[in-house]
């Protein structure tokens, strides 16, 4: 057989047989995949449930399960963009085959991808979200009674130098201009300016100052000691199933935990009602120290009926005419330093965190949101969150929620695949050898694919 040479230029063909087109067999996730979502019926609802957004007459839209199916991707992929996700679709034909698109139809534009969010609204959004809880509920992977909750803070897309005051609109260049101008009546540039404000003792306060660029957003202090505009995320998982993402809601940076418990609690409770199709009251509820205080338990034993697992802060009060207060602040750190509130303490740390290392870690996000608005960073939250409860169920059915993650399980049945073949033999001839250790070095092994590790018969 001769060598064929790569031309250097050549004509693509104006008309070829579409029989002679190169297929993909189709990534085997993306087709267990879109299996769920057959077997549940997801097209024909979201359709039913989008009819009324779009005109009955005109050129055909983006059909809503395509949209769905690519945000679902960018978790997936860990493609934190819409023209990434566009990208990425485009080139791929097992991706093109999960969205049902044939080889001469183009991928949707990124730019429709946000047309679609802003037309649909963050009701739409969530009622996908709750979708995805009825299916955990249909695959009796949702229980509900136990729910640990816990916020994070996303970097907003804004910066600290686009801060004004809210009552006459100064920037904060300004302010410091008329800051030093008062001091010592000197005009400095802005790089001296910015050198001796790090010096300066200062304290922006939310009630004073806001964001040009995303009003919505707080100023608030990171996890890394840094003052940046930021969003809080706050989580409800679900601790006596799967670990399933129950609700998710988005506030202002700033807002302190104990503000926002009941409102990510009151969504917990309807979304988990709604996927068991039945009510099914929250009996315990479980977070971290930055949760507690006498309002929260208050609310919670009186109006929620639900026994609470929250660690007190340290040092000592005074309980002098707090009769009740004293009551339930002693029955929650009882009821936090017995065997079993540590054990749903650590169940909370392994999975709340978890669900925040797979939705705002991976893809290079860093803790950090692309869109503006709470209502745009609720939408794609939830968006993330209703994938990353349908990679629980595929999970739990064939082992994988991820596609990197079933690549390495396929990569590691291979190694034990052939060890099992090959190395239990006393001896190998030169190409049972030659084909062994290829086959080891291809699948990562290269570790046992030494010379010294086998006999070669002669």
């Amino acid at each position: 057989m001769s060598i064929k040479r790569k031309r250097s230029e050549s004509q693509s063909e104006m008309w070829i047989p579409t029989a002679t087109v190169a297929k993909s067999p189709g990534h085997p996730f993306y087709e267990r995949l879109n299996r769920l979502l057959r077997e549940h019926r997801f097209d024909p609802w979201v359709e039913d449930l989008c009819e009324e957004f779009y005109a009955k007459t005109g050129r055909g839209s983006v059909p809503p399960g395509v949209y769905f199916r690519m945000l679902f991707i960018g978790y997936f992929e860990s493609i934190p963009s819409n023209r990434q996700i566009e990208w990425r679709c485009q080139d791929s034909l097992s991706l093109r085959a999960f969205l049902g698109l044939s080889l001469e139809e183009r991928v949707p534009d990124h730019s429709s991808l946000t047309k679609i969010r802003d037309r649909l609204g963050l009701e739409t959004h969530q009622r996908v979200f709750q979708w995805v809880v009825s299916v955990l509920g249909e695959e009796k992977l949702l229980d509900g009674k136990t729910v640990g909750i816990d916020s994070t803070t996303l970097a907003a897309d804004a910066s600290m130098k686009t801060i004004r005051r809210k009552d006459n609109g100064q920037s904060y260049p300004e302010y410091l201009s008329e800051i030093f101008e008062e001091e010592d009546g000197s005009r400095p540039d802005a790089p001296t300016k910015t050198r001796k404000d790090r010096k300066r003792s200062k304290k922006l306060s939310n009630k004073e100052w806001e964001s040009s660029s995303d009003p919505e957003a707080g100023i608030t202090r990171m996890k890394d000691g840094t003052t940046k505009v930021a969003h809080k995320v706050e989580h409800a998982v679900d601790l006596s199933g799967h670990g399933a993402v129950t609700a998710v809601t988005v506030h202002p940076g700033h807002h302190g935990d104990t503000e926002t418990v009941k409102e990510t609690f009151d969504q917990a409770e309807v979304n988990t009602t709604i996927g068991k199709q039945e009510l099914v009251p929250i009996e315990e509820l479980v977070a971290d120290k930055g949760y507690h205080s006498d309002p929260v338990l208050e609310e919670m034993e009186q109006e929620a009926q639900v026994r609470t697992y929250i660690p007190a802060k340290n040092g000592k009060r005074n309980w002098k005419g707090k009769t009740e207060e004293q009551r339930r602040h002693r029955n929650n750190r009882a009821r936090t330093q017995r065997a079993y509130g540590k054990s749903i303490m650590r169940k909370r740390g392994e999975l709340v965190e978890r669900s925040f290392q797979h939705l705002y870690d991976r893809g290079g996000q860093k803790r950090r949101t692309t869109f503006r608005g709470t209502e745009k960073v609720l939408t794609s939250c939830l968006m993330k969150a209703a994938a990353f409860n349908l990679g629980l169920v595929l999970r739990v059915r064939f082992g994988y929620g991820a596609p990197k993650t079933m690549a390495n399980g396929l990569k590691e049945a291979m190694k034990g695949i052939l060890l099992n073949t090959f190395a239990g033999s006393a001896s190998l001839s030169g190409p049972q050898r030659s084909f062994f250790v290829w086959n080891l070095q291809i699948t990562g092994m290269t570790e046992c694919a030494s010379a010294k590790n086998f006999q070669v018969a002669a």
